[in-house]
């Protein structure tokens, strides 16, 4: 059985694969096809084949991330959806919530629904806050009410209805007389159904957002699973999700919204999988792209978790891993803004592309940036790609003639400003979440993360950078290894809670999580299953809430005591302080169940130690100076132990590593590099 972990980014589709029994991981990584995302897959697949050599009637377990839904709701590219409401609720998408993204400027307007006002339908009907029902529905009228939405063209159903976390039934008669009406195979999104979470805004956002890349996502997940049926039958196809796991495709279809975050999610599983190998518990990931830069942190060997995520400016309140976007991306474009040195937010994709890429791209971006100022080779990909350096000159000399410097000195500033801007996004994140970055180690991933993570680690104080074996298809990796995983949840909110009533709670939870991990893979390829209790819980009065870990012990004793100290324990590790006689209330109760396959163990790559690792010296810019003679090194010939004393740069096929003046980089377990300041 072969294992296969794919990641499809805007510039690149990486590719990790793994034979069960074998210590072997062979990589790849290809041109992306936007926006056929579809055939750099195929591309890509066709090569990794040639290298695994599959055997007669040998099937694979693909774990696919992708970026399909994301750029959807970014892009705002989808059908046409309507959206039924409870009467008297037409307008939830316009007023939103209190509040604008921006406060401080006075012509901020609130973020424009994907659903216009006349594609919204109220529906005649009422429950109560417990989910009595107040006003019955008349599922005639609404099926007429159907067939009229139809007919204006509406090619999805999304149905948020007031209570509906309580009871779910209104909803679901709203869905019966949808596909009475239109037919059964109608797409219809019911908040209930996807995320019973208490919060009508919120909950109609799930239902809008799960409708509207819906189509997208079948249609995506259609050519790739019947192309992998086709190549190699018996194959299954999963496609990894938003909190770190993967599901099958047939949960993908009809649950995309869970995609979200599925591609930088595989990255910061990865980057667990890899601590627990070596040991490195507390981490700040960072993961550079073509487009962007995204952080996330795994405190004591665990990923962190957000209900707070948005995406595309729609607020995202499932449990997801905790994921912020800091800064540019190594395809980022560069600009002058009123005299201003700009990086992004706008990229050159994999098509046209950086200027050095040869492929017709002419404004400068990060990368060029990078391979002016010494840091990048003269070709990639070990050789198959090659960089165009008078191409990435031209492109930057409109640069440097407004900042009145040379090219060179135009470039490095890029490089500053991009760190600059990082460091603008990081310290504030990790003060959100009470840590001191000297208490991190910063693992660095992505095409680009290896160059700038150095520097970056470098300004904001971390004295350990991780580079792993194969920095830029990590994000694959973490496919390859991702458990099944789900989270189900029941909405509990109030005081008269006690713990019989919860542990009967997390007992229903955790049928429904063993049923959904039934439904995913052969119960056979489950190495082991795992369920993990969590709790939404705040202070009365309170406006936020704090996601909780609750002990096993403490439900199986119904020690509600023992719950509410687990809450004051996280609100004072986040917050500096708890009240400890302050009453407590949960607002919903969170089973995550995980099923765990077969995986491979990290091992050291098959290249390492081959002798000869000095390549060459070429000239570099570091903190505004021009070092004639940096030392280029070979990853491959490194040898354990091996110490490089920055500047310095270690080149493989899939990245390039930067070794700031002020680190030293040693070889240590499964071919990764640690960085330490010196």
């Amino acid at each position: 059985m072969l294992r296969i972990g794919v990641d499809i980014g805007g510039t690149f589709t990486d590719f990790c694969g793994w034979r069960e029994g074998e210590d072997r991981i062979v990589t790849l990584k290809v041109p992306s096809t936007p926006p056929a995302f579809e055939n750099g897959f195929r591309e890509g697949f066709e090569k990794l084949l040639e290298r695994l050599a599959p055997e007669p009637g040998e099937a694979a377990f693909v774990m696919h991330g992708t970026t399909v839904s994301t750029n959807a709701v970014i892009e705002r590219k989808g059908p046409k959806i309507a959206f039924f409401v409870t009467k008297g609720y037409r307008d939830l998408l316009e007023l939103q919530r209190i509040g604008v993204r921006n406060p401080l400027n006075l012509f901020e307007t609130r973020t424009r629904p994907l659903i216009d006002r006349e594609m919204v339908f109220e529906v005649e009907e009422r429950l109560l806050r417990g989910g009595l029902v107040r006003t019955s529905i008349d599922e005639a009228a609404v099926e007429a009410l159907a067939r009229r939405v139809a007919d204006a063209g509406a090619a999805g159903y999304a149905v948020a209805l007031l209570h509906s976390y309580a009871n779910p039934q209104h909803e679901q008669a709203v869905a019966r007389a949808i596909r009475k009406a239109v037919g059964e195979d109608a797409e219809v999104s019911l908040s209930s159904e996807i995320w019973p979470r208490i919060g009508e805004y919120e909950r109609a956002i799930v239902s809008v957002l799960n409708a509207f890349v819906k189509r997208r996502m079948n249609e995506y997940i259609g050519a790739v699973e019947t192309y992998v049926a086709e190549r190699l039958p018996g194959s299954q196809l999963f496609v990894t999700r938003s909190n770190g796991g993967a599901m099958a495709a047939s949960e993908a279809r009809n649950f995309p919204i869970h995609t979200l975050l599925s591609g930088p999610a595989s990255g910061v599983t990865a980057v667990q999988y890899l601590g627990r190998a070596l040991r490195e518990h507390n981490i700040l990931t960072m993961d550079m792209g073509g487009t962007s830069t995204d952080i996330s942190l795994v405190r004591d060997g665990e990923a962190l978790t957000s209900t707070s995520a948005e995406v595309g400016e729609f607020p995202v309140v499932m449990p997801v891993t905790s994921i912020e976007a800091i800064g540019a991306g190594g395809g980022s474009v560069v600009t002058i803004d009123g005299g201003v040195l700009r990086i992004g937010p706008r990229s050159a994709g994999s098509y046209p592309g950086p200027a050095c890429f040869s492929r017709g791209g002419t404004e400068p971006t990060l990368t060029d940036a990078f391979l002016l100022a010494g840091y990048l080779p003269e070709a990639l990909l070990g050789g198959d790609m090659q960089l165009d350096r008078h191409a990435a000159e031209r492109a930057m000399a409109p640069i440097a003639e407004t900042l009145k410097t040379d090219v060179l000195s135009a470039a490095e500033m890029c490089v500053t400003v991009a760190s600059s801007n990082m460091v603008a996004g990081v310290l504030p994140y990790l003060a959100r979440q009470g840590v001191d970055p000297e208490d991190l180690t910063v693992l660095v991933y992505g095409g680009a993360g290896a160059i700038q993570g150095p520097l970056l680690a470098a300004e904001i104080g971390v004295n350990r950078v991780l580079v792993p074996a194969t920095p830029s298809v990590f994000c694959a990796l973490g496919g390859l290894v991702s458990d099944l995983s789900n989270d189900a949840l029941e909405t509990v909110h109030g005081l008269d809670i006690d713990g019989s009533l919860i542990a009967k709670k997390f007992q229903v939870l955790r049928e429904q999580g063993a049923e959904w991990l039934s439904r995913q893979a052969p119960p056979e390829r489950l190495v082991s299953k795992t369920f993990e209790c969590w709790a939404e819980m705040r202070y009365v009065g309170q406006s936020f809430q704090v996601d909780v870990r609750l002990p096993d012990t403490a439900i199986e004793a119904h020690d509600i005591a023992a719950m509410h100290a687990a809450f004051h324990q996280e609100h004072e590790r986040i917050y500096s302080h708890a009240d400890k006689a302050a009453p407590v209330e949960f607002v919903d109760l969170r089973m995550r169940v995980r099923g765990s396959m077969s995986i491979p163990q990290p091992t050291t790559p098959e290249t390492f130690g081959a002798g000869g690792a000095l390549k060459t010296v070429r000239s570099m810019r570091f903190h505004n100076k021009l070092i004639p003679e940096v030392r280029v090194f070979d990853r491959a010939s490194l040898t354990p132990n091996d110490a490089i004393q920055g500047p310095a740069v270690i080149e493989q096929r899939d990245a390039t590593i930067v070794v700031p003046p002020e680190f030293v980089a040693r070889v240590g377990a499964f071919g990764a590099i640690l960085m330490t300041r010196s």
